[in-house]
């Protein structure tokens, strides 16, 4: 586990989508950790409630983040739960099937659009106004690897995570004069629950793009994250931040 720092989040509410699990739940508990309060937005709403019981978050909305009425709602009520809005842990998202681009489905397509691409989009849509309006904010979408380099039999995932990272340059780019930081991760792969949507030789062959000859930990993507999410990270926007042991070459 990576170094907690104290009450570095003092003061700050956070929303996490995809909080229940994986990446969104490391990040949750350590900003929770560190002193800040946590909304966690899950389509899994009894994994939700444990897990907010489990690290102390002050809110959570059971939701499905490609239903925009429902985000947006969710962002007013977690403003009003929490009084504020700082920082948005865009992380929910999924793999969608294996299959080459030709022959790759059309419904798992759009749904690994709807999640990965609108379900970004509609975040940031539910929570910037809350942030202007305070004269702060740290977005962190994540994205993938697979959004720069492309994995083969994942087309739509790394084309979602491509469209992520674009609109994430939009939106800092947006933002920049206003207080409001917008940055990407673009992690290689990690230990999650995410990897169970994919066959073994999937996995296998990601392992083997990366020089360091291992999967991620899910905590060195979470220090990464809450750096981003960080009054510290005052002077970069519009960027992507790597935790992929060495693939990723730009």
């Amino acid at each position: 586990m990576s170094t907690v720092y104290a009450n570095r989040f003092a003061g700050r509410a956070a929303v996490i989508t995809g909080g229940a699990s994986g990446l969104g739940k490391a990040v949750a508990a350590r900003i929770v950790a560190e002193g800040g309060q946590v909304a966690l937005w899950d389509l899994d709403a009894e994994n939700l409630k444990a897990v907010a019981a489990d690290i102390g978050a002050a809110h959570t909305v059971a939701l499905d983040v490609s239903d925009e009425a429902a985000v947006l709602a969710a962002g007013k009520s977690t403003a009003e739960a929490l009084g504020r809005i700082d920082i948005l842990v865009a992380s929910a998202g999924i793999t969608g099937a294996t299959a080459p681009v030709y022959e790759y489905p059309t419904d798992s397509w759009k749904r690994v659009f709807d999640i990965n691409v609108n379900g970004v989009f509609y975040s940031c849509k539910a929570v910037v106004p809350f942030m202007l309006a305070g004269g702060y904010g740290r977005i962190v979408n994540v994205a993938s690897v697979a959004g720069k380099e492309g994995n083969p039999n994942a087309g739509a995932y790394s084309a979602s995570k491509a469209a992520v990272i674009g609109l994430t340059k939009s939106l800092g780019k947006e933002l920049a004069t206003k207080g409001v930081i917008v940055n990407s991760l673009t992690p290689a792969t990690f230990e999650s629950p995410i990897l169970e949507q994919l066959p073994q030789s999937q996995v296998d062959y990601m392992r083997g793009k990366i020089p360091m000859g291992r999967l991620g930990d899910v905590h060195e993507s979470a220090a990464m994250v809450c750096f981003m999410a960080s009054e510290e990270c005052s002077f970069t926007t519009a960027a992507t931040f790597d935790t992929s042991g060495g693939r990723t070459t730009f």
